[in-house]
Formats: C-alpha cells, structure tokens, sequence
C-alpha cells in the first residue's frame, strides 16, 4: 500500500484533535497520486475527501489492513507502526512549521529511503514539502 500522510516538523498529524491534512493544493496533489487507483480512508477522512474526482474512496474503519498492494490510504488518525511490513511507500506532505501537536507519527522513517523531494506553494501554507519514501530492504 501507499500511505499519505500529513505531518508538521515534529511529526505531528493533528494539534488540538483537528487535522493538518487541509489544502486545496495538496488535495489537488492527492488527486494526481489516486487518479485510477482506489482511495482508502476512515470515515474522519471521508467527510472531506470522499469526494476525489478520478480516483475511487473507500471508506473502512479497517482500511489499513484491507488496502491491496499499490492502493492508497490517506492516513490523519491511525498509528502505523503496526503495518510498517505492509507499506510500499510513504508520500508525507510536510507544512514547514511546528504546531502542538496531539497525535503524532509513530513510525520512524529513519528506516526508510527518502526518494523525492518537491516543493510547491499551498493555500493555506506558503510553501509545502512532498517527501516520498520508499522502505530500506
């Protein structure tokens, strides 16, 4: 599986119980990366981004062990070090700053091969980092 994930500078995924994934670029950018492909999410995720144009969203509390091999999950709320062995790559959107966060990564990606790394101006943030991962063999 892939696995899109939304993190601040200290690995944060959420701050105040309130998501960091929201940017219409990035969601633009989920967009490209799903087009053809199923979509997996919870239904937190869902309620905003059910709705992608070009790639299929499913929604399932259970998405991370049903997601096949080349799908992608969109991952706000889950813990991952679990399906560490299951994830073929990582694609983090980074905001390039620190919130105080409430739920963060629990997979250290010091295990893993930064890929790419591309940066483009968001909506809400001036300039966001892509890092895509692929897991050391």
């Amino acid at each position: 599986m892939i696995v899109i994930i939304f993190l601040d500078d200290d690995e944060g995924m959420a701050f105040n119980h309130r998501r960091q994934s929201r940017d219409q670029a990035v969601t633009e950018r989920i967009r490209q990366i799903a087009r053809g492909k199923k979509l997996w999410m919870n239904s937190y995720s869902y309620k905003l981004y059910g709705d992608m144009d070009g790639a299929k969203a499913v929604e399932a509390e259970d998405f991370l062990v049903r997601a096949g091999d080349g799908e992608v999950c969109l991952v706000e709320t889950e813990r991952l070090a679990h399906m560490e062995t299951e994830i073929e790559k990582i694609i983090a959107f980074r905001w390039n700053r620190r919130y105080p966060a409430d739920f963060r990564l629990d997979l250290c990606l010091a295990g893993w091969t930064r890929e790419e790394v591309r940066e483009f101006p968001g909506t809400s943030h001036e300039k966001i980092t892509e890092e895509t991962y692929v897991r050391i063999i």
